[in-house]
């Protein structure tokens, strides 16, 4: 007989922030996180609390809460959450991906897992810090922030740069992580201290119009964009074991013969290719190597007119160490001489290197001990992340930032990681129970 958690003050609030519907399309105009900050507000503006919002935009605010500690010395915690989600295909969804429906100890809907548990968690375990008036010499702040989806320029990076005083910490603690792994050696918790970069790009490729029922006096871009983007799936790199990669399989103690894949450059390409719907080997193949994927193709004029330019996002995830030259060349190479001379280049943002912060900080070690109470016998190992997430800002800030969260065993970690940005989201009410628990726990042994 499986014995369903008791929902807990994270699964009603995660329902009502899926309900919202805070999809993230990158245009301006979408989002509206001002309404998961007004109902975040109506969690976290309790006694002794001090409860801003800040925004760019009257439709992207975020909501800053800050608790402040006893000692103006001491380190700030910052519990960083994201309220804005990625579009869906309702379809594609065995529930309503809106419904925030609570089904056998599970709440579904988008959001569900990136990041809204976590976000939901972080509301309430900080505002029951405040109500219990937990006197931490160091000063504890909630921030749920927009704009994270789309590179958080209208979110965390506006807020650092127009509010720094209100957001800016010591130590930050965001999404992922923190799922059970089960190795030969023992359960592992990975934290994610580092993360890869990211080089969004738009390939702006020319033709030459006609009429579409004489394709011979025309130069079709959209054909030409088909070959690119034909070029660029086709293209296998090897892996590169950088030191990030190295120290995870390490910490992970896995048995030999998968070590050693997972330290060939050829063999773990190999390996996750034969593996491709496993959540383990997609993560292990996007963290040793740089990715692109060609995701949106735009082009002008109708049926009957052959376009004469066309517009290709590609989404290219960089490594540590690889810069924009980098990408540059890569793409000169892939697209090829044939067909460079019809393309512009053009990145979609400012440079986002990939990140890392230290592991030999109090907050890893406040992180040890409080996942210890839940997994006494798991080890903290930690990781790096192929998405981004907004600890970048506050990595290039100064301050010391992991992706964590505690999720129960009922969650796998190839599920968690199949889930993110695709069909079928869901949290089972005990993770979120555990996460809340955590953030106090992590708090109170931090900054008291």
């Amino acid at each position: 007989m499986t014995v369903v958690a008791a929902p807990n003050a994270s699964t009603e609030l995660l329902q009502h922030l899926i309900r919202l519907q805070c999809v993230n399309t990158g245009q301006p105009e979408s989002g509206d996180e001002t309404r998961a900050a007004e109902l975040l507000r109506a969690v976290v503006d309790v006694p002794g609390v001090d409860v801003q919002s800040f925004g760019p935009m009257a439709n992207r605010h975020s909501l800053v809460a800050r608790l402040p500690g006893t000692d103006p010395t001491a380190p700030t915690l910052l519990l960083l959450g994201h309220t804005d989600v990625v579009p869906v295909t309702p379809d594609d969804w065995v529930h309503d991906p809106f419904g925030g429906e609570l089904i056998d100890g599970w709440v579904w809907g988008r959001g569900a897992i990136d990041m809204l548990c976590v976000t939901a968690s972080m509301a309430v375990a900080f505002a029951e810090l405040a109500k219990r008036r937990v006197a931490l010499p160091g000063t504890v702040v909630f921030a749920a922030v927009a704009d994270e989806e789309a590179g958080g320029t209208a979110g965390a990076g506006w807020l650092l740069d127009h509010h720094r005083d209100d957001v800016m910490a010591d130590y930050v603690l965001t999404e992922c992580g923190g799922t059970p792994l089960h190795t030969p050696s023992g359960m592992k918790l990975p934290v994610l201290v580092a993360e890869k970069g990211a080089a969004w790009t738009r390939l702006v490729v020319h033709g030459r119009a006609a009429h579409g029922s004489t394709p011979l006096m025309g130069d079709n871009a959209l054909v030409k964009a088909s070959e690119i983007v034909r070029r660029i799936a086709e293209y296998r790199p090897l892996a590169e074991i950088h030191d990030t990669w190295r120290g995870y399989v390490a910490a992970m103690e896995f048995d030999d013969d998968l070590t050693r894949v997972l330290l060939d450059p050829v063999a773990i390409g190999q390996w996750a290719a034969h593996h491709p719907e496993t959540g383990f080997a997609a993560d292990c193949h996007a963290c040793t190597h740089i990715t692109l994927s060609p995701n949106v193709l735009r082009a002008d004029g109708k049926t009957n007119t052959i376009p004469a330019s066309v517009e290709l996002e590609v989404d290219i995830r960089t490594l540590p160490g690889q810069t924009e030259d980098d990408v540059r060349r890569l793409l000169h190479e892939l697209i090829g001489d044939d067909l460079i001379g019809s393309v512009d280049i053009h990145f979609m943002h400012e440079e986002w290197p990939a990140t890392a912060s230290p592991i030999d900080s109090p907050l890893w070690r406040s992180v040890e001990r409080a996942s210890a109470s839940v997994y006494p016998d798991a080890r903290c190992v930690p990781a790096i992340t192929p998405g981004g997430t907004d600890a970048r800002f506050y990595r290039k800030a100064g301050a010391t930032s992991y992706g964590y969260g505690l999720f129960s065993k009922e969650l796998t970690y190839d599920d968690y990681v199949a889930m993110f940005h695709a069909a079928n989201e869901r949290c089972d009410v005990h993770s979120l129970a555990l996460m809340e628990q955590l953030w106090s726990d992590i708090a109170v042994d931090l900054l008291a």
